[in-house]
């Protein structure tokens, strides 16, 4: 299936594509409102309403982050984090699973309502599926089910099974838990899945592990990503 060109994906759209694109990453970079960037849009003399911020978040945000997945892939690390966290919505408890690398990228991230054997071996399918190898070595916490899922799906990966060793899973759930607050809680399993798959590769793109580096390293690092940002969406950098 040939991928729509991004003049046929803004057509008839009366903002040009820098003023979307600009919408649709600043919507997916910072933890705010729809309601917000409203404003800050506005500020600059764009006035358009936090539902239209809305359906362009979903529809060139979905577009952009299969982007930048092509573009990234088979450039993670061999040594896999797993970890799963429980979102609450509408009275009933789901579980975001989600898989990092060893340097904080996201892997995938699967919405599930178990948090058992048959959810794990989901995940471990929906990874090998998409980044294309086996890890080096799989990271986990105590939960049983992974392993009962690894010795099925991934017999001959290590399995290191020790709730210390996968804080970088743990600290991945963050910025969802951030911006679950900031919407006031996530209303379906369907509107998680959806925001996730968008924002975890559009939050890959902009994560720079700025501790790790120099400031002149980092502000490099930075244009860098803005560049390939406006590489995708196809507008001018300026």
């Amino acid at each position: 299936m040939t991928r729509p060109s991004r003049s046929s994906l803004y057509r008839r759209h009366r903002f040009p594509p820098d003023v979307i694109a600009r919408a649709v990453w600043l919507y997916f970079k910072f933890p705010l409102s729809l309601r917000m960037f409203d404003d800050l849009l506005a500020e600059r003399g764009i006035i358009v309403s936090h539902q239209t911020i809305r359906i362009w978040s979903e529809k060139f945000g979905r577009q952009f982050a299969a982007d930048i997945h092509r573009r990234s892939a088979g450039q993670f690390d061999e040594k896999w984090h797993l970890d799963e966290v429980v979102i609450t919505m509408c009275g009933k408890k789901h579980w975001l699973w989600r898989a990092v690398d060893q340097d904080g990228f996201v892997l995938d991230v699967l919405v599930q309502s178990r948090r058992n054997a048959t959810a794990a071996k989901r995940l471990m399918r929906k990874l090998l599926k998409r980044q294309g190898s086996v890890p080096r070595v799989m990271i986990t916490d105590k939960l049983r089910s992974y392993g009962a899922a690894k010795r099925e799906i991934m017999p001959s990966v290590e399995h290191r099974s020790h709730k210390g060793l996968n804080n970088r899973a743990e600290n991945s759930h963050q910025p969802t838990r951030r911006r679950e607050r900031v919407m006031k809680r996530f209303k379906s399993p369907r509107q998680l899945q959806r925001f996730a798959s968008i924002h975890d590769p559009i939050y890959n793109l902009f994560y720079l592990p700025r501790h790790e580096m120099t400031s002149t390293d980092f502000r490099e690092m930075r244009s860098l990503a803005m560049q390939t940002w406006h590489e995708i969406a196809q507008v001018s950098a300026a």
